[in-house]
């Protein structure tokens, strides 16, 4: 018995070393099962390299760019935010005498300064509604335009140019175009009305009145984008719809209500986005126009970070880079739940 059971046990190694098939086949799942993990998904990637290597030479100077130009400034300038920096104690170089740097770590003081300055909170406020007047008046002069625009009528090529045209011209001559027409004494829009026998107003002197330019000024040169981004989304709209809305008896604002705003609602989502974005940061218009003046009435965030930085006395790095770091959180925040609301919608953007 016991011999019998040693044969059967010789028998059973000599098959198994006999037999390629099943055992390789075996040893390969299990080494595959074994180390899937940390091999599996390199084929992939430098199988998805090989496949597209073009795309990814594409886009490699693009990042390489964006990198550069945004994300080392951001990088930078969040730690200057985390620190005392100021112009007495960067490194500097005077004549042939480099000084070194001295400035310090201090973490989250700066932030806990900012917010805790009544100043921040004036500005906030302001910079709100500034943003929100400029972009609810230009969405609807655009979409008002763009209506008109989108109808056929004699001269609609040469109305459609005239409109576009504040888009053309470079923002900074735009801006003191107005001033000059704001102008208290020789201003065209005084001498109109002087004409008429009204006094003068003062557009940039009085803080009620430069509040109204600089909103009339932002909408002026942000109507054009507005009125073109809706334009097409009005002509993407089938017009079969108008017509069976027409032959139903519904009335211009009927078609209006229930067809043109839903058929837009992408697009205006997009555009009322991107306008909040750019209004919320608009120097140029208030720099230009005001400085921030008269007084500091029309400052916004983005000035004031600026005045941290190039007009204050020392010049303050870190606080003008905290400034900076709290705009860019309320933009994120702001976008963020711009989203999710876009979301609970039914919009997926």
């Amino acid at each position: 018995m016991a011999a019998h059971t040693s044969q059967s046990v010789a028998k059973a190694a000599d098959g198994v070393a006999g037999t390629t098939g099943p055992v390789r086949g075996l040893s390969r799942r299990t080494d595959s099962a074994g180390t899937g993990g940390a091999r599996g998904p390199r084929p992939g990637f430098k199988r998805a390299l090989a496949t597209h290597w073009y795309a990814w030479t594409m886009i490699a100077p693009v990042v390489l760019v964006l990198g550069v130009i945004i994300g080392w400034p951001l990088v930078r300038g969040i730690y200057l935010s985390l620190t005392d920096a100021n112009e007495r104690n960067v490194a500097r170089t005077i004549g042939v005498r480099h000084i070194e740097a001295t400035y310090e770590f201090v973490g989250l003081d700066n932030y806990v300064a900012v917010l805790g300055d009544p100043v921040f909170l004036q500005r906030l406020v302001w910079t709100v509604v500034w943003t929100v007047a400029c972009v609810s008046i230009t969405f609807a002069l655009g979409l008002g335009l763009a209506n008109m625009l989108n109808r056929q009528f004699r001269g609609r090529a040469a109305y459609r140019m005239a409109l576009i045209l504040p888009w053309a011209v470079p923002g900074f001559v735009s801006v003191f175009a107005w001033r000059f027409l704001f102008n208290r004494d020789n201003g065209i829009l005084n001498k109109v009305l002087d004409g008429g026998g009204i006094a003068a107003i003062p557009w940039l002197d009085d803080p009620t009145w430069a509040k109204f330019s600089v909103i009339a000024v932002n909408v002026w040169l942000g109507v054009p984008f507005m009125m073109v981004a809706l334009l097409g989304g009005l002509q993407s709209i089938p017009g079969e719809l108008y017509e069976a809305a027409e032959m139903d008896g519904a009335s211009a604002w009927q078609r209006f209500r229930h067809i043109t705003l839903p058929g837009l609602r992408a697009v205006s989502m997009t555009v009322i986005l991107l306008s909040t974005i750019w209004t919320f940061n608009m120097f140029p218009v208030i720099f230009l126009l005001t400085r921030g003046g008269p007084g500091d009435s029309t400052e916004i965030l983005v000035t004031q970070a600026f005045r941290e930085a190039f007009v204050a006395s020392p010049r303050d790095f870190a606080g003008s880079a905290t400034w900076g770091v709290l705009i860019l959180a309320l933009l994120m925040i702001f976008a963020l739940v711009y989203r999710r609301s876009l979301r609970k919608q039914g919009e997926v953007w």
